[in-house]
Order: C-alpha cells, then structure tokens, then sequence
C-alpha cells in the first residue's frame, strides 16, 4: 500500500510544454486536453500563424521557418517537455520535399531543443505502420522511420515515438479538414470491430502526458500501447 504521505510522480511533478502544430488536427486535439490537465503548467506554441484561442497556461512563440531558429532561441529555454505535433500529408510530394519537411525540419528543431532542454522529454507523433528499417517501399513510412530513429539519437532525457491510427477529433476542434469530416462517422464502427486500430485524440494526448510523467517502456508507442497508457 502506497503511503499517503509520499504523492506519485503525477501529482508532483509539472510539465512546461512546448508545443507544435496547433494549427492542424493532432495539434490542436493535443492541445485542448493538455490545457484541461492538472499537470500542465505552461505550454508554449511554436508556430508559424497564430493559433486563435487564449488561456492562462498558454503563450505563443511564432517561427516562420523551423529552419531558422535564432531569433527565438531564448523563448525556447526552460521546459522539460515537447509535444511534437506537427506534420504534413505526402501526398503530391516528392521524397526530397518530404524529407525536408518531416525529417530536416523536425530534426533541426529536436536538435535546437536538446541542447536548451538536456532534461527534456520529446514525444514525436509519427504514425502507424512507419517503417523503422528506413529501406521499405512506402516513402512516407521510411522518412517518419528516419526521423524517428535520428530522435532517439539525441540527448533528451526521452524519446517517446507514437505511432496512431485514425483519430477521432475532440469536441470542439477548428482544425479539423473537409476530407475527415466526411469519413469521421466510421470512427464508432471501426472502434466496434478494430480497437485497436483508432484511438481519440484525448488518448492521444493523456498517453504523452503520462509517459512524460511517468515514462514508458517502449520507445515506440504503437496503437494499442497509446489506446492503453491513455485510457489507464
């Protein structure tokens, strides 16, 4: 029996959050339910628009270019955790695009944060069926596979790669595109005979909050490992 007197790591411990991607999907469902936890103190959104909503807990840092980070390094100093969000759709690109948006940008920025936050915790949203081998057929799945074991090279204190399904959106959401208004209706069905292959947004978002807390295991959190350490 745990000693009332000696409160677990999630009850003492404050996450000061960084950010990304607000402005899509993933982002902005991760966003919302970290504003609601106990254990969030302060997030700061890096981003290149403004993200509409204001609270409390929350500040914006705006980076046209991840490239190029040298005029907000000092906004970048002081937090123990990264959320990174953000990501965009292969389709229609070419593997050398791809790769600068999903591999270089996300790694200059890892790297960046690493040496400003030695005790950072960086949780990569990548997706499922990434290819960690880096030598598959699927474009897509290589260059996610690329980042995430460049990731895990650095010297964070962790590295958490989550790998989700299809998403249900949270309640509320703006940032949510046409193409998966039309298909979110196969969310409860698919939920129904496939649990294992979808997971909301809200688990999604408690399973990174949980592992930076509390870590995990796996350096690699697929479908049902997010759907598990989400939902407990």
């Amino acid at each position: 029996m745990r000693n009332v007197s000696q409160p677990t790591e999630n009850e003492t411990r404050k996450i000061r959050l960084i950010l990304t991607g607000a402005t899509g999907m993933v982002g902005e469902g991760v966003l919302l339910e970290c504003l609601q936890h106990p254990a969030i103190e302060h997030i700061l959104l890096v981003t290149r628009k403004p993200y509409p909503q204001t609270h409390s807990k929350l500040s914006q840092c705006i980076v046209p270019d991840f490239l190029n980070l040298s005029a907000v390094t000092a906004q970048l100093t002081g937090y123990n955790a990264c959320f990174y969000c953000a990501g965009v759709s292969s389709v229609g690109k070419s593997e050398a695009e791809y790769t600068r948006i999903t591999y270089d940008t996300t790694l200059h920025f890892a790297e960046k944060l690493a040496s400003l936050n030695p005790h950072m915790t960086f949780c990569y949203v990548t997706g499922a069926l990434t290819d960690s081998t880096e030598k598959g057929r699927t474009m897509w799945a290589r260059v996610k596979g690329k980042a995430e074991n460049a990731l895990m090279r650095l010297p964070f204190e962790h590295v958490y790669n989550f790998r989700p399904g299809f998403m249900r959106a949270i309640q509320g959401q703006k940032n949510v595109k046409s193409s998966y208004k039309a298909i979110a209706w196969l969310y409860p069905i698919l939920h129904a005979v496939a649990p294992n292959y979808v997971s909301t947004l809200q688990q999604v978002a408690q399973a990174m909050i949980r592992a930076t807390l509390n870590g995990y295991p796996k350096a690699i959190l697929e479908i049902k490992d997010i759907n598990t350490l989400g939902s407990s």
